[in-house]
Parts: structure tokens; sequence; C-alpha cells
């Protein structure tokens, strides 16, 4: 049984958490909107300036923030409860970088230019192609040290052929322009980018929701699970493609934000239990909160040098990785 809140009351405390952080997404940004005027502009036209801003810009990165946090926790709780890892996340184990250098490739050949659903597959299919390597370098059963091995050798490559692709840049500006984007913001996104990137999102997420009742089963062992009636190969196929819709297409959007999938989970595991199906809607709510405060958080720090939502979560992230492997290392000793 899981300790402290009951799960209604911790996902109903969450919502209002996710709303909360919605509406500060929506009503602080550099344009210092007074309340009475935001508000009025999100249904009425009668200011245009503000209504533009309202609309055009802070609804779609809004929208976007949530989408993307949103999938993240849930992408790091699944991929937990499926490789049995308490460090398994689309960025540490690589899958983000893969699906940085697939969206990379299609910048620099000018793909994306002419074909706009280019840049999400191009991501997709790398975050695709991540999954799987990982998956067969370690296993169902990985140990820890198999894991961050697997994932340090993908994001190894892709970080070198990310490289590459920048040397071989013909316009320096351009691959200015690629290093940026790929430190990860919500800068600039429009109803385009939400256009492009919610479809594959949510069909992502829902994808990897399924797989909520074969985790709970996979605790017990993946014999016990197999003797249950789950279909592990399915459980896996949904995994694999869900995770790289998700997260190729979060990455095509923003560029890589790390560490949403390793910090959300292992926060509310202690509130959920060890149950993997609780976990998920939380870590989905709560991802989907902690990114939109992130962005907040960038544009109130120092609005003129435009941070990083990507440096900022990596703040944030890595001495918790750090902590994170020295407590799983002590529990082994």
């Amino acid at each position: 049984m899981p300790h402290g809140p009951s799960q209604s009351l911790l996902l109903g405390l969450l919502a209002a958490l996710f709303v909360a952080a919605f509406l500060a997404s929506l009503l602080i940004g550099p344009a210092g909107l007074p309340l009475s005027t935001a508000f009025q502009a999100l249904f009425s036209n009668e200011n245009p300036a503000a209504a533009l801003v309202m609309r055009e810009i802070r609804m779609p990165r809004a929208i976007l923030a949530a989408l993307i946090g949103g999938t993240l926790g849930l992408t790091g709780a699944v991929l937990q409860g499926f490789l049995r890892n308490p460090l398994a996340d689309p960025n540490i184990l690589g899958i983000s970088s893969s699906a940085a250098l697939g969206a990379v490739l299609v910048i620099y050949t000018g793909l994306s230019a002419t074909f706009a659903l280019a840049l999400p597959l191009a991501a997709m299919a790398g975050a695709l192609l991540a999954v799987m390597v990982i998956y067969t370098l370690s296993g169902s059963h990985a140990g820890t040290l198999t894991l961050i091995l697997a994932g340090l050798a993908i994001s190894t490559f892709a970080g070198a052929m990310t490289t590459l692709v920048l040397n071989l840049s013909p316009n320096p500006y351009a691959a200015l322009e690629i290093v940026y984007w790929m430190l990860g913001s919500l800068t600039d996104r429009s109803w385009t980018h939400v256009l492009l990137a919610a479809p594959f999102i949510v069909i992502g997420s829902l994808l990897l929701a399924l797989s909520a009742r074969a985790l709970d089963a996979l605790t017990l062992g993946a014999d016990v699970a197999a003797s249950l009636g789950i279909d592990l190969p399915r459980t896996r196929t949904l995994i694999v493609l869900g995770a790289a819709m998700a997260v190729g297409a979060a990455t095509a959007v923003a560029g890589a934000i790390g560490f949403i999938g390793l910090v959300v989970p292992h926060v509310l595991r202690p509130l959920v239990g060890r149950q993997p199906s609780r976990l998920l809607p939380a870590s989905a709510i709560a991802g989907a909160s902690l990114l939109l405060l992130a962005d907040v958080a960038v544009r109130v720090i120092a609005p003129a040098r435009d941070i990083k939502l990507g440096v900022l979560t990596a703040l944030i992230g890595a001495p918790f990785f750090v902590w994170l492997v020295l407590k799983t290392r002590r529990e082994m000793a």
C-alpha cells in the first residue's frame, strides 16, 4: 500500500498545481500585462496588442510546455518500470540526443523547410533507433551500470554525429542556430509547433499509458507477468513506439530538455507506492507542472538574456542524478 496521501488526494493536489502553473505561464512574461488585461485579451479583441501576446505567443508556449513536460514525466516513469531501473530516463539513455540528431540532419539538409512533418518524423526515427539499441544492448533485466553504459554509448555517438554535421555546415550562422536550438527552449513557439507536435505526443503518451497493467505485473518478474497473461512482446512494442513518438516529437519542437523524466517519478514514487500504474498519471501531471514552472523561471530570472529551458532543467537534474547514483550505490553495497 502506498504511504502518505491517498492517490485521489495526490492527483487532486497535482491537478491544482498544474492549473496554477499553467495560469502563471499565461500571465507572467516580459510584456508586463496587467492581470485584468491579460484575462480579457484571451477572449476579446478590444486590445489587439494584448490579444496577440496572449493568444499567439503565451498560449501556444504554455500548451507546448504542458504537453512536453507531461510526456517526458510519463516516459520516464514507464521506462523505469519497464527496465526496472531507477536511472532510466530519455535524456540519460540517449533517446533525446538521438532524436536531436535526427532533427539536426533534417534541418541541415533543408528538408524541414520543404516538408513540415520531416522534422518530427526524423526526430522520432532517431528516438526509435535509440530505444531499440538500448533494449538490445541491455535487455529487460539490465543492471544500473549496463544501462548507464548503453545510454552513454548512444549519447556519445549521437553527440559526435551532431558535431560532425555542425562542422560540415557551410553557414556558421546556421550552425549557431542549431546549437541554440539543441539547448532546449520554448521561446517563439507558435500554434504551428503545437499542431506539428501535439498529435504525435498524444498518441505516443496513449501508447505508453496502455502499458500500465503490464508494468504492474512486471514488478513480480517477467515469468510471473507472462503467467498472468501479459503479452511481453506487445508491451515492449507499445513502449518502444510510444517513447519514440512522444520524445521525438517533443525534441523536434523544443530541442533537448532533460531530467524531467528522471526527477519527477523519483519524487512521487514514495507518495504513490511501488505500483507503476499509480505513478504514471501522477508523473504526467507533475512533469507538465514542472516544465511550466521552469519556463516561467527562465522568463523571470533574466528576461533579456534568454536563458535556455534545457539549461535550467539540467542545472536542476544533474545534481539530482549524481545523488541518485550515490544512493543506488549505497543500496547495492
